[in-house]
Formats: C-alpha cells, sequence, structure tokens
C-alpha cells in the first residue's frame, strides 16, 4: 500500500517523508513562550493586533499552512474582502480576559482529510463577504456572563443568505520535497464578488536575535528568478523553488510582493526602525493602499503572490503552485507545467488515502462513521506542530535584544532551565492551546497509534527525555506552569502504544524497556511528592480536573490541613497496575525485571488498603453511600468525607488488572515472591481475587472488591446520575437539586451540576469538570469495564441503564458507552442534526458534513463546548467506533 509504504520508508529514513506537515501553529501570539513581561501577562505582552507586524521569536502562525518540522520556511494564505480593517493571515479569537468563559478562537475553519505523511491534506475555512466583526465579537462576549453562552461568529449574522467564501486549502506531495499546493475559493453568495487571495512563502525570523542555540541561523533570503518563480535559500535547509501559476479567466494578472520579516518597531514601540520593510508589508500595501510598504528589489524574507479573483456566484477559482526542492525532483517543475498532470497526482494521494484508512480500519463499513472517523483522524494530525521553547534563553533574554525583567529569573517555569523543545508535537488545539499538555498527548497516542506508529512511540519516549523531564523525575505539564500536575496516565499510553502497533511476537520490547526506565523516575517523583507521609494515599492538586472540587485543589484549603484524594489515590493505583504489567512484559525476555514486578505488586495492593481502609474505616471508600470521595483531613483524629459525586470518586475503578497464570508462571522469581507476600501479609490478601476459567486461573488485581465494583456501577449507570445519553457525565446529575455546599466561617463553598460551559473562573472558566462529557475518562472507564469484564465474564452481569430491567454483561456496558459517545457526532434520524453542533442549524442544511471534535460536550443535548478544534483526546472517538465495530464482527 502506497501510504504504508512511506512510512516505512520515512523510518529507514530511505525519504523524509514526514519533513513537510501541518506544522505551523494557529495561534503564536499570546503565548507563554513569547511573553518577556515581567508581570507574565502573555495575553497583552503579544496580542493579536501586534502579530501582523511584529516578529515572533518562538515559532510562527498562519492560515491553512504547513511548514517544515524545523518551522524555518512557512506557506499560510492571507485574504482580504475588500472590507476588513486587517489583511486576514491568521485565525482570530477571544483572549482568556476577553472571553465569557476564557480563551476561544471566534473563526469557523475544518480539517477535512490528511494521510500520516501529509503526502495529501485538505482543510477548510470560511470567510465572511461582509466586514468581520472583530470588535463586535470582543464586545458582546465581554458584556456576557459565565452564566450566558459565548458570542460566536455565527451569532453576528456575517454568514446569513451565503454571504461568504469557502476556502479549502489541499496539499500533495509528487515526492518528500515536492510539495502541490492547490486552492480552491467557492463564492457561496447569489452575487458576483471580489475576493483577494495571497498565498505566502517566508521564513522565520531566526537570525535577529543574537542567539547561538541550536536554531540560530544567519538571514535566510528569496529571490524572484523568472515570472511567479522563486528561489529560497536557508542555512540549514536545502534550497527550494516556488512556483505560481497564472488563472486564466481574470481581468487583472497576479502581483508578486516582497518583504521582511521583520518587527514594525517604530508602530509597536515609537522606536527607529531598523530596516525598510516589514512583517505588516502586505497589510498595508493591500488594504491600506500603502505602495512604498513592499519591496521593489525582488528579493526578502517573505513573498506573496496577490491575486485579485472576481468570482460568479456559486462558482469557484482554483490557484495552483508548487514548492520543490532544488534542483526538482520530478519533471512537472516548468514553465509548462501541466495542469492535468497537476491534478492527476491529487487524484492518485485522495485514492491513496481512501486505501489507507480502509486497510486500517477494515471493519468500520458504516458510512457515516467512516466519515467521523476521518475528520477526526484529520483533525488528530493536523494537531501536530513545531514546538520551541528554551526556558533558560527565554528567562535571559536574547544577546541582541533588550534584556527582560530580572523578576523573571525567579518568575514561572524557573526551575525548567534544562528544558529544549523544538519538535513536532501533538497539541491538544493549534488556537486555543498551541502548547503541550502531557497527559492530553498520552491520549493523543491510542489513536495515533493505528495511523501512525512510529510517531506515537517517538512522541511518548520524547517526554521522558532527559531535556524534556525534570531530573527529579517530574514529566513537564504545560508551559504556564511546567511544575504543575498532570494525572500519570503515560505508563498507560506507552504500554497501550507498545501493544497497539505490533502483534504479539513482533513488538517493540526496546521502546517499552526505555520508557519503563525513565517511568520509574516519574513514579519515584509521584511517591516523594505526593505522598509525603507514606501512607500510600495521595494528592496532587486539581489533576487536570480543574474546576471539579468544592474549592480550588492546587491552593492551601481555606479550612486548613491537607486534602487526601480518591482520584490522587486511585490514579496512582492505576500507576502501579501499569508499571506491573510492563514489568511482567519485560521479564518474560529478561528475568531481572521480576524484582520490579514484585515491587509494583507490592506497592498496588498497599495503595489498595489505603485508599478502602481497614474495616472499612480510614480509607476513602464511604461505606454509607458506597462511593469513593476525597476526605478533608484536618489532624490526625478528625476527618470528613467531602460528598461531592464525581469523576474523582470513579477513577478507582480505572485500577484494574488481570494476571493469567500460564504468563506469571514463567516467572519463576515473580511467583515465588508472590507467594510468600500473601501467605505472610493475610491482611493484604482480601485486595487479591482469583478465579479459575478453562482451566487456567487468573487473578484480578482492582481497587474495588466485586461489591463495591457493583455499587459503582450502579451510580455510573444511573440516568440520574452518571450516564447521560452521550456518555458518562463528569459530574452526577444528583447536585443539580441537590448541589454540595461546604461552610467555611462566613464564606460558602459550593458545586452545582452544570452540563455545559463552567458557571465559575476557576482555571480561568474555560473547561468544565461538573457536568460534561469529556471523552478521555470515558475511554478509560471503558477499558476498564473490558478487563473486569474479561475476568468476571457471567459472574457480574448489571442492569443498564440503572432500574431498567436490561441485563448486560460489562464488556456489553462498554459498548453502550461507546455508542453513546459516538452518537455525539452522529446525525440524529429524527432532526437531521449532529448533536455536537447544538442549535446551529447552519449545520443541519450547507454545512452538514463537516465535523467539529470539541474539548467537552453539554451532558444533556451533546453540544460541543470549550477548544472547538481539541481532535487531540476527542480523537478517542476513532477507538471507540473501531471498537464497534470489532465487537460487531465478532
Amino acid at each position: 500500500m502506497a501510504e504504508q509504504q512511506r512510512l516505512e520508508d520515512d523510518k529507514l529514513r530511505i525519504k523524509n517523508w514526514k519533513r513537510w506537515g501541518p506544522y505551523l501553529s494557529e495561534r503564536q501570539w499570546g503565548t507563554v513562550r513569547e511573553d518577556y513581561s515581567q508581570d507574565g501577562d502573555c495575553w497583552n505582552y503579544f496580542t493579536h493586533d501586534q502579530s501582523r507586524s511584529r516578529a515572533y521569536r518562538w515559532g510562527e502562525d498562519g492560515l491553512l499552512g504547513f511548514t517544515d518540522r524545523q518551522c524555518r520556511l512557512c506557506y499560510g494564505l492571507a485574504l482580504w474582502n475588500g472590507k476588513d480593517p486587517i489583511l486576514k493571515e491568521r485565525l482570530f479569537g477571544l483572549t482568556g480576559p476577553e472571553g465569557n468563559h476564557g480563551e476561544d478562537v471566534k473563526e469557523n475553519y475544518y480539517y477535512l482529510q490528511s494521510t500520516p505523511t501529509h503526502s495529501y491534506m485538505k482543510s477548510q475555512y470560511k470567510y465572511p463577504q461582509d466586514e468581520f466583526p472583530y470588535h463586535k465579537l470582543i464586545d458582546v462576549n465581554r458584556q456576557r456572563s459565565v452564566d450566558e453562552r459565548e458570542y460566536e461568529l455565527e451569532d453576528t449574522g456575517v454568514f446569513d443568505d451565503n454571504k461568504y467564501w469557502d476556502v479549502i486549502a489541499e496539499y500533495a506531495k509528487a515526492d518528500d520535497q515536492d510539495i502541490l499546493c492547490k486552492t480552491t475559493v467557492w463564492n457561496r453568495s447569489s452575487n458576483e464578488s471580489v475576493i483577494h487571495v495571497i498565498p505566502t512563502l517566508w521564513y522565520r525570523n531566526t537570525w535577529i536575535w543574537g542567539c547561538k542555540h541550536e536554531g540560530c541561523t544567519r538571514k535566510a533570503n528569496i529571490k524572484q528568478t523568472k515570472q511567479m518563480t522563486f528561489e529560497c535559500t536557508h542555512q540549514t535547509l536545502n534550497d527550494m523553488v516556488w512556483r505560481c501559476f497564472e488563472v486564466e479567466g481574470q481581468p487583472e494578472a497576479a502581483e508578486v510582493l516582497f518583504t521582511e520579516n521583520e518587527s514594525n518597531t517604530e508602530k509597536l514601540f515609537g522606536s527607529e526602525n531598523y530596516t525598510r520593510y516589514y512583517k505588516d508589508a502586505f497589510h498595508r500595501y493591500i488594504v491600506d493602499g500603502e505602495l512604498s510598504a513592499v519591496s521593489p528589489k525582488q528579493k526578502g524574507t517573505k513573498v506573496g503572490v496577490s491575486y485579485k479573483l472576481v468570482v460568479p456566484p456559486g462558482d469557484k477559482v482554483i490557484l495552483r503552485s508548487r514548492l520543490t526542492s532544488k534542483p526538482a525532483t520530478t519533471d512537472v517543475t516548468t514553465e509548462d507545467d501541466d495542469v492535468d498532470e497537476f491534478e492527476l497526482i491529487f487524484t492518485k494521494r485522495i485514492s491513496e488515502l481512501q486505501q489507507f484508512y480502509q486497510t486500517t480500519f477494515p471493519q468500520v463499513t458504516n458510512k457515516q462513521q467512516v466519515e467521523i472517523l476521518q475528520q477526526a483522524c484529520a483533525g488528530l494530525l493536523h494537531s501536530k506542530q513545531f514546538y520551541h521553547y528554551i526556558v533558560d534563553d527565554w528567562l535571559k533574554g536574547d544577546p541582541d535584544q533588550i534584556t527582560p525583567p530580572s523578576d523573571r529569573l525567579k518568575g514561572r517555569n524557573h526551575e525548567w532551565k534544562h528544558l529544549f523543545n523544538r519538535d513536532v508535537i501533538s497539541m491538544p488545539d493549534k488556537w486555543e492551546y498551541p502548547w503541550y499538555a502531557s497527559w492530553d498527548l498520552a491520549f493523543h497516542m491510542i489513536p495515533f497509534a493505528h495511523l501512525d506508529p512510529e510517531f506515537a512511540k517517538s512522541q511518548l519516549l520524547l517526554f521522558l527525555r532527559e531535556w524534556y523531564m525534570s531530573p527529579s523525575g517530574q514529566i513537564p505539564a504545560y508551559e504556564f506552569a511546567f511544575d504543575d500536575v498532570n494525572p500519570p496516565v503515560h505508563a498507560w499510553a506507552v504500554f497501550r502504544v507498545y501493544k497497539l502497533t505490533a502483534p504479539r511476537g513482533s513488538r517493540d520490547h526496546i521502546f517499552l524497556a526505555r520508557c519503563f526506565q525513565k517511568l520509574i523516575l516519574n513514579f519515584t517523583w509521584w511517591v516523594n511528592r505526593k505522598d509525603p507521609d507514606g501512607n500510600n494515599v495521595f494528592s496532587g492538586g486539581f489533576l487536570g480536573l480543574d474546576n471539579i472540587g468544592v474549592f480550588d485543589r492546587s491552593k492551601p484549603l481555606p479550612t486548613g490541613g491537607r486534602l487526601e484524594q480518591a482520584d490522587g489515590t486511585g490514579w496512582m493505583a492505576f500507576f502501579c497496575c501499569q508499571m506491573l504489567d510492563i514489568s511482567l512484559e519485560l521479564a518474560l525476555v529478561d528475568p531481572s525485571y521480576e524484582d520490579m514486578a514484585s515491587k509494583f505488586l507490592e506497592h498496588f495492593v498497599s495503595i489498595v488498603v489505603a485508599i478502602n481502609g481497614q474495616q472499612g474505616k480510614g480509607g476513602l471508600y464511604d461505606e454509607e453511600d458506597g462511593f469513593y470521595y476525597d476526605k478533608l483531613r484536618l489532624d490526625d483524629n478528625h476527618s470528613e468525607y467531602l460528598r461531592v459525586r464525581s469523576m474523582v470518586g470513579l477513577m478507582p475503578l480505572y485500577a484494574c488488572l488481570v494476571l493469567e497464570n500460564k504468563n506469571t508462571e514463567k516467572l519463576k522469581d515473580f511467583t515465588k515472591r508472590t507467594k510468600w507476600f500473601l501467605e505472610n501479609k493475610p491482611e493484604l490478601r482480601s485486595s487479591v481475587t482469583f478465579k479459575t476459567h478453562e482451566g487456567n486461573s487468573r487473578v484480578l488485581l482492582s481497587i474495588p472488591s466485586k461489591e463495591q465494583l457493583l455499587s459503582l456501577l450502579s451510580y455510573l449507570l444511573d440516568e440520574d446520575e452518571f450516564l447521560s445519553p452521550y456518555g458518562i457525565r463528569s459530574l452526577s446529575k444528583k447536585h443539580e437539586k441537590h448541589p454540595y455546599i461546604l461552610q467555611v466561617g462566613e464564606q460558602q463553598h459550593r458545586v452545582d451540576y452544570v452540563p455545559a460551559e463552567s458557571n465559575t473562573y476557576l482555571f480561568g472558566g474555560n473547561s468544565n469538570w461538573r457536568g460534561p462529557i469529556w471523552l478521555c475518562v470515558n475511554f478509560l472507564i471503558v477499558e476498564a469495564l473490558e478487563r473486569y469484564d474479561y475476568f468476571y465474564q457471567d459472574d457480574v452481569i448489571v442492569e443498564c441503564p440503572t432500574g431498567s430491567g436490561n441485563r448486560m454483561r460489562l464488556k456489553q456496558v462498554a459498548m453502550e458507552i461507546c455508542r453513546r459517545l459516538v452518537s455525539l457526532f452522529e446525525v440524529d434520524e429524527m432532526t437531521g442534526e449532529r448533536p455536537c453542533h447544538g442549535d446551529n442549524h447552519k449545520y443541519a442544511d450547507e454545512w452538514k458534513d463537516l465535523l467539529l471534535f470539541h474539548e467537552f460536550f453539554d451532558a444533556e443535548n451533546g453540544r460541543g463546548c470549550g477548544a472547538s478544534h481539541q481532535t487531540g483526546w476527542t480523537a478517542l472517538v476513532v477507538d471507540c467506533i473501531n471498537k464497534m465495530a470489532q465487537a460487531n464482527t465478532k
């Protein structure tokens, strides 16, 4: 198969198929790494308004673009409808302080298709023909409260009467260094309209800073060699040639524009400019009519070819260009390029894309689910981004720039001076979260394992390398605070990717062993930092669940004392399970790992005893409710459950592992040690369940006993508690009528069921764990239920939903949850609309085939909330679809 062969050639370095890809960020402004302020206010230090005039230090952004894996040479589109006050070169959105639910992109764009090597990519952007309502979006959202919905671009009316452009960007690789670029511009209105489209090529500025680290270079150069043809030269990138095609049937010829990717310091700071031509030249030339803004020298570090297109109603115009290495890698780069041959390459790559997905997911045949799966994969693949951040250099500032405030040396991320990030990384959302989050990335790698096994493995290993992981063993969280604590899911992702990427007998033991060695450091960091008393009950702070607690769990408690966390303790038991499983797998090849297996078994059992307590006392399981809660411990003699019924209390379900006697009996030392441990620690034996199935003995290691499991499942599957039509809620619906209230002095702390956007500003207010559906934690529940079913089989059958009389085995319950999650994106037969689109009726009509994969979803109606392009962990819907297809086949 062609795409599989490209992946293999790239892996073996026969060809560099993944050098070029969608690695261009969608927002570089407003990020921590571009912030050199004293107070760490990144939103106001580098604004959207400044972005068109100010050179970036650590990256680039653009519209529907691509770049090489080190973000040296970038390609993107610029648009102008003749009415906007600015040239559209990047996506617009609200900053954290401007939005009533935090930062939010206010544009309509979609990732439609991509292969893993990006041999074919397709995305789409909807551009209004009337003036873009920048100020209205800011003003209306600023006036709205947290109890109101966000004001979106569609709400302004700019898409009424179809007065907009559909701009579709497609890229196809004729070879690994030969990229064909096609932009199709559709006029969706009923009137003839004019649009300026400027395909743009530019070099990231790596020369002005005076830096000496890897990636700093001499100034690059782009020059015109003949009509519509440009030669691009860079110190560390092979020379490239960019050729643009003429567009027939247009009244005006294309115009070539040159400038430099340099800051307009006079405009920005009132200081004298150091060059005559600046980054904002195309805006000033096209929008402001400033003819002297562009360079007449036919050279620079940024070039654009400006097409003024007149398009009839309902019609389209196609722009074509080609970026290829010098000398050209194919024969189709001369003046008389044949458009038919250009299109033939696109047709071939599209066919290969379909072949790749049919081969990778052969059991997924439902047409609607195929479309969902492919767009989810496209979003996941488009969310790869070049990420550059060298903390030590960032703290000190660059030699040729103004020295930053000295307070920064003891400010944000100052304890991470070792961190050197200069890689293509899978992002949660390239606009709203254009920076990695370590626990998000772990989930991303599960669907990635199907698409690009080498990328999935390399990403997981990368975060364990010494230039990422702290010497203490902590994995960096995200750029706003690398020392925040994300849930320990990395080991789980490592082992899942290990198993998903090859059949038994052919798996990558070296990858697994390399990860395991570093994961031991991470496990030790958790034990030392988050279990300071050594009692196997863990804290950890917010642990990625933002506002789920009755107060901010990452700060000192208003009550005094400390918080014993059911999720923190459950996560660590889950971590233990994964490390035990990995060590047993490695021990089958290398017996020296048996000692580590014994260590993790004993540690796991100790955690189980601690969280469950002795004779129902002292733990985090409330016998009265039959549920796990956080516990507020004021001193050694006084504690109380915080009876917030939330995902926190369901997370202990994750910690379960089935051991097969036929495998463990091969490990003599482990078997001997386990036998001794169980015989000499009778108080711990109750944490282990034994069962024989078809002559094979199995052992279940899990936090909940069978009785506790059944109690938790009665809540999990109750539609008045956790079970929503669209998956498992993050907070029980019980709290809709019965909010949890904790009075501390004169201050009341309260948790209400809020099924959609947050109604508090806790953690910025842009995410909410008090009710909505989150695919990441739902997926872990699905996998846990499959493991419990493998052990208990017909011995555990439950009502689903609770009280319905409909009885299921746990593997059937897992598939039912998958079905509900997938239904978020499927067309409802009654309404003709997809739940994820909410009440936006545009998506019931002309936009019906365009999907958005949001950060989380309204638990009552399925409407997408939060970041609108978080096809990172929301791409787990791919695995849900695949699981359902496999179950149906069986």
